[in-house]
């Protein structure tokens, strides 16, 4: 069993990033700028806003970010997006999720300009996604094809089962390696029985937010998993959507939690930004 080791793969990514990040200012005098927009006090939202101004300030993006109150309006949103659309400091607008019952999130996503929108999220490049045409992809998926990719792992042809069907994860997951010309299944919480779909999986991808979902017998010898899922145990600890003690003792590889996709979603943003910059920097000549 080899460890996909996301943590290391992203510091090389932000490296690479940084660099560019000077050529790309050298050149032209141009910094990339990324906006979030935070609604509310969820913890978890305000540590992974946390996390990724920590990711831009190293890598040297200009970073800003918008903190409203739970009881926001839509109009306020829907204002401060239109004026981060027209900011030409402004590349990529990222709004996270989940944003409160009041709001409709569809619409405030659909705002964003798609040629700023590094989260992948506006149906234009969801299009774009499931057509195989270029344009921006959720950074979570992303970062997992990246990861395989450095170790090699050829999805051609494997059988790979996807758990979940989110909007962010799993639906562009499934599409991604769908382009990459492998076997897909999409298992979501109708589905039934589970483990028929996934025993004959080649590849796991999971990420659903339930502790131990995946079982050892779940898992047929030689399985490639990879673990999207992040929960909070009892304990404290930080632990995925698998089993890992257990069914790590049969497949491949799989990723650790934490220390796997979840930096290679932060690593994936950066790029996603850079590649915005990249294409107005170009816009301006």
């Amino acid at each position: 069993m080899q460890i996909l080791d996301g943590k290391a793969l992203s510091q090389r990514i932000e490296q690479k990033v940084k660099d560019e990040v000077i050529e790309l200012k050298t050149q032209t005098g141009y910094t990339p700028g990324l906006a979030v927009i935070l609604v509310g006090q969820d913890p978890a939202s305000q540590a992974y806003v946390s996390m990724k101004k920590k990711a831009c300030d190293r890598v040297g993006f200009y970073s800003v970010s918008h903190e409203m109150p739970e009881d926001i309006s839509q109009e306020a949103i829907e204002n401060t997006i239109t004026m981060m659309n027209k900011n030409p400091n402004i590349d990529g607008i990222l709004v996270q999720l989940p944003l409160p019952p009041q709001i409709d999130t569809t619409k405030i996503l659909e705002l964003v300009n798609p040629a700023k929108d590094v989260d992948g999220f506006h149906p234009y490049n969801v299009g774009r996604l499931v057509t195989n045409l270029d344009g921006f992809v959720p950074c979570t998926p992303l970062g997992v094809m990246e990861l395989l990719a450095e170790y090699n792992i050829d999805v051609k042809g494997k059988n790979c089962v996807v758990v979940g069907a989110s909007n962010i994860v799993g639906k562009p997951m499934a599409s991604l390696l769908l382009n990459a010309d492998a076997t897909v299944e999409i298992c979501h919480i109708f589905t039934d029985d589970l483990k028929k779909h996934t025993l004959n999986a080649d590849i796991i991808l999971v990420g659903v937010g339930v502790i131990n979902l995946i079982k050892e017998d779940m898992v047929k010898d030689g399985a490639i998993i990879v673990d999207i899922g992040i929960n909070r145990a009892e304990s404290g600890k930080l632990v995925g959507d698998v089993d890992f003690a257990n069914v790590s003792e049969k497949c491949s590889y799989i990723t650790p939690v934490p220390g796997g996709v979840g930096p290679m979603t932060i690593a994936m943003l950066l790029s996603n930004t850079l590649k915005a910059a990249n294409m107005n920097a170009k816009e301006r000549g």
